[in-house]
């Protein structure tokens, strides 16, 4: 039998403005200790890349990026101690004048007087960390690179089931909500509710719910809930990376649905294929069984299993 393979595609514009995180925040996520922040209560970070200003304080300015996170740890800090009063200001001062989004010491190095002085000269931030420079790099790497991936958000629901992630999509009142309701007292997961945050993260789809509706859901009819507290820590999940998405639709019976599963649909996001399939709705479906059933068969599928194949070389066809 013939494949039909159909592609919905989402025009999505990749992230690449400034992205403003607050100081706290960024201190909580890195384990950092502000040592100076001045009037600042943000960072400004437009790029995932970290700099060692070794070469800048030894004088060579001609491709400093001053866009980036500079780093500086027992190699910077012990040449600096090389240089006389004089040469140490020139040297600070001329970092700390560039427009930089902050310098973070390493290894648990104290700031020098000439270091808080520049910073407050310039309004710069300056903080510590424990970490050896190598280990706060990687840190500092995985963070930016997630905090500046792409994103988009999307109208639907996103829920753990059996361990993967599945986004739920279809128009307003098909009966998202009351399937994930279901799918909760069968033990499943939920992550968000009507509005999902989706990041592209390498060649993975992250989705996770805003902060301001997290954990709650909205049912006609009832209203508001909070799930965490109606069913528990366990029915909760802040992120999950999207393995499958449900298209639910409602029944036409004019409209000729595919019986056998030879139909392949994706579901574009940010540039990633995520395999779909559109389950139609109407009385007396057990729509939260039948998604089960769905996860179950794409791992299988996953797995090297396909039961269409296998009812195909039973019959002998090819």
């Amino acid at each position: 039998m013939k494949k039909n393979n159909s592609v919905k595609k989402i025009k999505i514009q990749k992230q690449t403005e400034t992205v403003a995180v607050t100081i706290d925040e960024f201190c909580k996520k890195l384990c950092l200790m502000p040592m100076y922040t001045g009037s600042n209560t943000h960072l400004h970070i437009s790029t995932s890349n970290i700099s060692r200003p070794g070469l800048f304080l030894a004088g060579f300015h001609k491709y400093f990026a001053s866009d980036r996170v500079q780093v500086i740890g027992e190699q910077e800090t012990a040449y600096i101690c090389t240089l006389d009063k004089e040469q140490r200001k020139i040297a600070v001062d001329a970092l700390f004048e560039r427009d930089i989004p902050c310098v973070i010491l390493s290894s648990g190095l104290d700031a020098c007087e000439k270091f808080l002085f520049a910073a407050q000269k310039y309004n710069r931030v300056v903080l510590g960390s424990q970490a050896r420079s190598t280990v706060l790099f990687s840190d500092l790497s995985m963070y930016l690179s997630e905090l500046l991936a792409p994103s988009t958000r999307k109208h639907g629901v996103l829920v753990d089931i059996y361990g993967m992630g599945v986004l739920i999509v279809g128009k307003s009142g098909v009966g998202k909500s009351e399937t994930v309701l279901e799918l909760l007292g069968r033990m499943h997961r939920l992550v968000a509710d009507d509005a999902v945050n989706i990041k592209r993260i390498g060649n993975r789809l992250v989705g996770s719910s805003p902060a301001t509706i997290r954990h709650f859901m909205e049912v006609r009819g009832l209203g508001v809930i909070d799930i965490s507290l109606m069913y528990g820590a366990s029915a909760i999940v802040d992120d999950k990376e999207i393995d499958l998405v449900i298209n639910l639709e409602d029944w036409d019976s004019t409209k000729e649905y595919d019986r056998l599963g030879a139909t392949e649909e994706y579901y574009d996001i940010l540039d990633i294929n995520v395999p779909m399939q559109t389950i139609p709705v109407k009385t007396g479906r057990n729509v939260a069984v039948i998604l089960e059933v769905a996860v179950r068969n794409f791992r299988l599928k996953c797995a090297g299993h396909n039961a269409l194949d296998d009812l195909k070389s039973r019959i002998g066809l090819k």
